[in-house]
């Protein structure tokens, strides 16, 4: 009776840890990981730590500043050389850093802005296929490649018109690969059949300047689902993903878009602005498809300080944390837009910050990872030094977080729980 009951606890404490593991798991399929939230639950993430606290630290050859995606054991991430000239696409295990296999492109020698890199994109993936961009003045080449790195279709979009380079990133909706072209020549948004790379359709879109913010899909309780897109010619706008008709628009928008859009709380944060820190504008969104509103009838409040022009918000219990480009952090209420707190970190920033377990963390372009608690007090937790600069953003998946830098990728894991 006693050898049971033992072998049924054993029993009982595997099955729980086996639970505990399938409810940790979590992937990072796209720029700032599942629907651009930013979002991860992910616990024992450190908030100060060396470098003898990484699983490993490796350099790849070339600068991105793209964010680096994780499927299970699998990481993909972006870097380029020679002025563009040369685009890497890599398969890494995302458990030991080792390169599984690299495939690389023959691009054009482009311009960009000096805070832009010739891979800033993002991957994304369905755990199948992973589909990767890189853009030069000529071409916009999407492509699609199996796990093992075979190519399994390429799309070529036509010429590409930017001031400074291409910024935003793919996504992928149900059988859908959402391709967004907002530029300085012919505008569109593209869906791509996922598996053939076939045009599903494709949405014509006004012309202004080039945007650097990534859509995201809204679905509201009762509602079907939609693309919200953001560019300075259009505003923020709503998508019918299964036609790219358009559901609605906000009006447009004075500024360049380079923030990506943010959803919570049934609301929708977008922001625009330009270099330096002037001029920028934030606003709320209501994207009910029933409001029977159009135009800046559906802007809930706007903001016009401590916004961040380059790096995407969070929303997180009812906050919206904004991290602007000068290292200010705002807390603000969600629903009226009123600040909760306001705090200089210090530092200036390009990338986007992630929230894991209630903790945002943000890394500086100096390289210096910064840690302040999601919450209505502010507490700065930690502050860490990766040894490179970074534009990029932290990726967290299945008990890691991945830190990009200008020539390095790190794996820095969580700590067991005591």
């Amino acid at each position: 009776m006693h050898r049971t009951r033992i072998g049924l606890v054993v029993a009982a404490v595997i099955l729980t840890l086996a639970v505990t593991e399938a409810v940790r798991a979590e992937n990072w399929p796209r720029f700032r990981g599942p629907n651009g939230s930013g979002i991860s639950a992910e616990k024992g993430i450190p908030v100060r730590w060396t470098d003898r606290d990484y699983a490993w630290n490796v350099t790849l050859p070339g600068v991105g500043h793209g964010e680096p995606i994780i499927w299970e054991d699998t990481l993909f991430v972006t870097s380029a050389i020679d002025e563009g000239a040369v685009r890497y696409f890599f398969c890494l295990d995302a458990l030991s850093g080792r390169i599984r296999w690299v495939r690389s492109i023959g691009m054009n020698r482009s311009h960009k802005h000096a805070k832009n890199s010739w891979a800033s994109t993002t991957p994304t993936t369905d755990g199948e296929l992973v589909y990767v961009s890189f853009a030069d003045e000529e071409r916009y080449v999407v492509t699609a490649y199996d796990f093992s790195g075979e190519i399994v279709w390429r799309r070529i979009l036509g010429s590409f018109e930017s001031q400074h380079g291409l910024g935003v990133s793919p996504i992928l909706f149900e059988d859908l690969l959402i391709v967004p072209n907002d530029q300085k020549g012919p505008s569109s948004i593209v869906a791509l059949d996922k598996r053939t790379g076939r045009t599903v359709w494709s949405t014509l879109r006004a012309i202004r300047r080039t945007s650097y913010a990534t859509p995201c899909i809204v679905q509201l309780p009762g509602q079907p689902p939609q693309i919200i897109c953001v560019s300075g010619a259009t505003g923020v706008t709503s998508l019918d993903p299964s036609t790219g008709m358009l559901n609605w628009a906000a009006g447009e928008f004075p500024l360049r878009t380079v923030a990506s859009p943010v959803f919570g709380g049934g609301l929708v944060i977008a922001s625009c602005g330009q270099g330096g820190r002037y001029g920028v504008l934030q606003i709320a969104v209501d994207p009910s498809l029933d409001a029977g509103r159009s135009g800046s009838g559906r802007i809930r409040w706007s903001r016009t300080k401590y916004i961040p022009y380059v790096p995407t918000p969070i929303v997180y219990n009812g906050r919206l944390f904004n991290w602007n480009d000068q290292g200010i952090v705002a807390c603000v209420d969600l629903q009226t837009g009123k600040d909760v707190w306001v705090k200089r970190v210090g530092g200036n920033y390009s990338g986007s910050p992630v929230c894991v377990d209630g903790k945002l963390y943000c890394i500086s372009e100096n390289g210096d990872v910064t840690v302040v608690r999601a919450s209505d007090t502010f507490e700065l937790l930690g502050q860490t030094p990766l040894g490179d600069p970074s534009h990029s953003t932290p990726a967290v998946a299945n008990g890691r977080m991945y830190l990009r830098s200008y020539h390095r990728l790190a794996c820095l894991p969580a700590r067991p729980a005591r």
